[in-house]
């Protein structure tokens, strides 16, 4: 039996969009529902939490399945849960590969740092998902039904491989009805962690500070004015926030 975003307790963002903002370090995952397809932005901090994204998806499809999943970035709280969704086809940006592969421990070592349990902080590493299909600009997945996602590989920024996901607005009116009316609605734009709206933007070591406000102008040449913003942490915002946060962190940086 299908349920409704409000049902699963998920935040509807827009026609066949959704989001919810997982306990602990209130990390977003974000659901994109097509016709016989389906897009999971980000997998949680850990198998549990990855399971528990995989079965409420399954709740709010109907049934039906996650078919493919994007990785904005190679951080635990966004990676650690993607085992939990055997078979998808994952993306996410160049390089993000090489940093699942070649910093393991690294990342599970922050994952501790950050009071994840060790045992389970280890299980995740040891079964760690890398992206099939890596962007290096821009990729549009067609997930029937008139959605269209388009990948996008920003930065770097908050990380060397920052990828953002843009959900194009010609879609119809409600996810659980196929055959419903058109609508026009703002783009959505799940930012990762480029944006915070939660906290101050976090720079770890991996971050490049420098390039960081760059990333946010195509973040918001990718929307434009009337997008919704979803950042990687913290309520969905506008882009009067994105330019207030880029100037913010220019400043910081010193970047012009």
């Amino acid at each position: 039996m299908r349920v409704t975003w409000e049902e699963a307790g998920w935040e509807e963002l827009g026609p066949r969009v959704g989001r919810c903002r997982l306990p602990v370090w209130d990390c977003t995952a974000g659901l994109v529902v097509g016709e016989g397809a389906a897009l999971m932005i980000d997998a949680g901090s850990g198998l549990r939490e990855g399971a528990r994204l995989r079965t409420e998806a399954r709740r709010l499809l109907g049934g039906g399945r996650v078919t493919h999943l994007a990785l904005t970035h190679p951080h635990f709280d966004h990676v650690f849960g993607a085992a939990a969704f055997a078979g998808v086809e994952v993306f996410g940006a160049v390089g993000l590969e090489r940093v699942l592969a070649d910093g393991r421990d690294e990342l599970r070592a922050d994952a501790v740092r950050n009071g994840a349990d060790p045992g389970e902080a280890a299980e995740a590493t040891d079964l760690l998902v890398r992206p099939r299909h890596l962007v290096s600009g821009e990729w549009t997945l067609d997930l029937g039904g008139g959605v269209q996602v388009l990948l996008a590989n920003v930065g770097p920024g908050h990380t060397g491989h920052d990828l953002a996901v843009l959900v194009r607005s010609d879609v119809r009116s409600d996810a659980r009805d196929v055959g419903g009316p058109r609508t026009g609605s703002p783009e959505i734009v799940f930012c990762g962690d480029l944006v915070e709206e939660s906290g101050e933007p976090q720079a770890g070591p991996d971050a490049v500070p420098t390039r960081w406000p760059a990333a946010l102008d195509r973040l918001l040449a990718l929307g434009g004015e009337d997008a919704v913003y979803v950042p990687g942490h913290g309520a969905a915002v506008d882009a009067g926030f994105l330019r207030a946060q880029r100037d913010a962190l220019a400043r910081r940086f010193g970047v012009s």
